[in-house]
């Protein structure tokens, strides 16, 4: 089977990672791809968010499947025209993928169906929300409404700063992601990914999964797209999960399902375990990055028959397992990330890595003369690796993050601070 992947970071190189494992894939083609990913699928340079190249490229194509991997993509409809032009899609429709495009529509879906998350406002103008700001105090958290890259996000210790943050946000500081505000009351516990294959009718969970967001070691500086994750999390006990599938995961599902917005393809809920129970934080309408470069090494089942099963609404039949141990990604980003930073330097040290055993997902990456490869992002490379336990996966992704190198690198050395 030819399949095609739309995206071109350290998510996509993993889901083409996952798919090669089936034998039937016979070919992948990725747009646009990137420097390690050009190792395993033929890279075509059409944009994620070029609906209509990406159209046009499916059609010259034929591919029995285009895996639609970013949330960009998916918010502007990219599966629904590919759907109309009778070309098999994974991945959420345009309103569906509401589900992460509009925070604002997120909450009012948990508020009408009782899935339990932060209590907020929701604010079209900067004066109403700094009223409101100035009337719960802080902390408090302050996000744009739309997709913003992952760095919408504002968690205010203080009224200033989440003034700020209000100001920042109807200032354009994220485009028209920021025309409407969402603002929340501050949750409190571990936080944990759970991402969940559906088609619409039923449910398989994936395997838990901890990001860590902020740039600098201890949680400090600003917030990026993920410098790193751990699978398993051994605070999210099975008697949570239990809860969660009831609580939040299921009720999600069948609350789309009712709003004629029927998810099907990869549902992230972002949670955090407060003192009073499990609490939605964010959904995601794909798979997460960087944790999907964690979750998808632990996969023993054929990715590629979960993503036919949910376009044919079949996941019911298929088993999902997963395997017993641990897998750790580090995120090695450029200097400056997620603020202005430089590109187009000479990485050294991926062979090393892989030969000790780790797992090397390109993210900010591109092809350069005489087979050298050059950063060409803020977050450059994931390098995950895998144990039979989450001490030793950290040591084993640590060692082999070590023997890459670029002008820069900059990495988080605390990953999985918070799973200890």
């Amino acid at each position: 089977m030819k399949v095609l992947i739309v995206g071109g970071g350290g998510r996509e190189h993993a889901i083409a990672s996952a798919l090669l494992r089936d034998e039937r894939v016979s070919e992948l083609v990725c747009a646009p791809g990137n420097g390690g990913i050009a190792k395993l699928a033929r890279c075509v340079p059409v944009k994620a968010t070029d609906i209509e190249g990406q159209v046009a490229l499916a059609l010259e194509e034929k591919p029995d499947l285009v895996v639609v991997a970013p949330d960009d993509p998916l918010a502007m409809g990219l599966v629904d025209r590919l759907t109309e032009k009778g070309i098999r899609a994974f991945g959420p429709n345009a309103a569906a993928a509401q589900i992460e495009a509009s925070k604002s529509f997120a909450k009012s879906l948990m508020e009408k169906y009782g899935i339990p998350t932060a209590a907020c406002g929701v604010f079209d103008d900067a004066e109403s929300a700094r009223a409101y700001v100035k009337e719960k105090g802080a902390p408090i958290v302050v996000k744009a409404d739309g997709l913003a890259l992952g760095k919408g996000v504002t968690v205010a210790s203080t009224v200033e700063e989440a003034l700020e943050a209000v100001d920042s946000a109807f200032g354009g500081a994220f485009g028209a992601a920021g025309s409407r505000v969402v603002i929340e009351e501050c949750l409190f516990g571990p936080e944990v990914s759970m991402l969940c294959f559906t088609d619409g009718k039923s449910i398989k969970t994936m395997v838990p999964s901890q990001d860590h967001k902020r740039v600098f070691d201890g949680d400090k500086g600003p917030n990026t797209g993920g410098m790193g994750a751990v699978s398993p999390v051994p605070c999210y006990t099975e008697e949570i999960h239990d809860r969660c599938v009831k609580e939040i995961f299921e009720p999600t599902v069948a609350a789309m399902n009712a709003e004629g917005c029927t998810f099907k393809g990869v549902l992230y809920c972002g949670l955090m375990l407060t003192e009073n129970g499990p609490k939605v934080i964010e959904y995601n309408c794909r798979f997460g990055d960087p944790e999907t470069q964690v979750v998808l090494p632990r996969l023993e089942s054929s990715l590629l028959e979960i993503m036919l099963a949910i376009t044919e609404e079949r996941l019911s039949e298929v088993d999902v397992v997963w395997d017993k141990g641990a897998c750790v990604t580090v995120v090695l980003a450029s200097g400056g990330y997620p603020g202005k930073y430089q590109t187009g330097f000479e990485i050294s040290g991926i062979e090393e890595a892989e030969k000790a055993g780790g797992l090397v997902f390109h993210a900010g990456t591109k092809a350069g003369e005489n087979g050298a490869v050059l950063t060409s992002g803020g977050r450059v490379l994931a390098v995950s690796a895998k144990a039979d336990d989450l001490d030793s996966a950290l040591a084993n992704a640590y060692a082999a993050a070590e023997k890459i190198d670029f002008e820069g690198k900059h990495f988080r050395t605390d990953i999985g601070c918070h799973a200890k």
